[in-house]
């Protein structure tokens, strides 16, 4: 197990350095550039042991081209540092394919288990990425994780304790995309949001077989063949403003918006039905319709009163007699002195009045 002071480099990442210290689990690794870099401590990889590292100081000289001292007793651990593996690309590693999963630590006591959260990168590019979670009432996201996973890599992001699955709702990953030192084809970048249910963490029917582990997991698919789907995210409290106001507006009546109204054999033909003029009438009392059609009414007698001899049918409907009789008035009192009479009793049967402006 890896101690403050040796030096160590990274099992599923690039990178590596001297551990500065330990805490809960985590190595805090100092680069060459004297930044602290967090890893888990199981996937530090010891190339010089601390006392090791310390022996062996005073034969490093800052003189580039110094030959070494053969007399200098060499760490079998310094050994082990061996020049890194060429990349090696699988056939279909091309089209990006991204699996994002939480994996139990002892599956058969889930409430006693701590869960790592997995990103696999099967395909044969770099993945810059950050891994964030956040509660429903938090404003903003909480960085868990942040690096570069190598091609055709599984890493370990981060481990979460069962307790703390209580304070997400909602994950984020985040990934561009390259390759090193070769030409490649852009791929656009993913961000992937998804809400989870943290009761399913404690129920184990509900970890699932996957082709990338070997024990059942919780996986989200965050990029298959280059595509990212896109998880339908509901917000309760949106859903529920959206509703209310989708009831208003059924609620309001409103007058059907034509662009002209239908001639036929230069007769101007205005349906006063109230379903022509309303789209719902859901809450208008009878008064309210009646006052609807004869403001439809007066609105085309006002706009054609200038029109001399034009010929206006107003389609009212036989039913009670009601509407015919209120337009009758209107023609008696505010429009006198145009032609009225019932409409062709052939095209529009007891139901309409035609009107012909003077």
């Amino acid at each position: 197990m890896a101690k403050v002071g040796d030096t160590v480099r990274f099992l599923n990442t690039t990178g590596g350095g001297r551990i500065v210290r330990i805490a809960n689990g985590m190595a805090y690794v100092e680069d060459p550039d004297g930044f602290e870099i967090p890893a888990l401590l199981r996937e530090c990889v010891v190339v010089m042991e601390a006392a090791a590292a310390t022996t062996a100081q005073p034969a490093i000289t800052p003189t580039a081209t110094t030959a070494p001292d053969s007399n200098v007793a060499t760490s079998p651990k310094a050994k082990a540092a061996e020049p890194e593996l060429p990349l090696i690309e699988t056939p279909d590693g091309d089209k990006i394919n991204l699996v994002m999963a939480f994996e139990a630590t002892d599956l058969k006591s889930l409430s006693a288990s701590d869960f790592d959260a997995v990103l696999v990168n099967d395909s044969n590019y770099y993945l810059s990425f950050s891994f964030a979670t956040r509660s429903e009432n938090d404003n903003g996201w909480t960085l868990r994780r942040a690096g570069i996973i190598e091609p055709n890599i599984v890493l370990t992001m981060c481990t979460l304790a069962s307790t703390d699955l209580n304070a997400i709702d909602r994950i984020l990953i985040q990934v561009i995309a390259y390759k090193d030192n070769k030409p490649y084809e852009c791929k656009a970048p993913v961000s992937f949001e998804t809400k989870i249910d943290n009761t399913k963490f404690f129920k184990l029917h509900c970890f699932k077989s996957n082709p990338y582990f070997d024990n059942p997991v919780i996986a989200f698919d965050i990029v298959t063949d280059d595509h990212s789907p896109r998880p339908i995210t509901i917000d309760a409290k949106e859903l529920q403003k959206a509703m209310r106001e989708k009831n208003v507006v059924a609620d309001t009546p409103r007058k059907v918006s034509k662009p002209s109204r239908p001639f036929k054999n230069d007769i101007l033909e205005v349906d006063l039905h109230i379903n022509e003029l309303v789209d719902n009438t859901n809450g208008l009392s009878r008064a309210d319709m009646l006052n609807r059609q004869i403001d439809e009414f007066r609105a085309v007698m006002d706009a054609n009163l200038h029109n001399h001899g034009r010929k206006i049918v107003f389609i009212h409907g036989k039913g009670e007699g009601v509407l015919r009789n209120a337009l009758l008035k209107e023609l008696s009192h505010r429009y006198k002195g145009h032609d009225v009479s019932d409409a062709s009793f052939r095209e529009y049967g007891f139901g309409a009045t035609q009107v012909i402006i003077h």
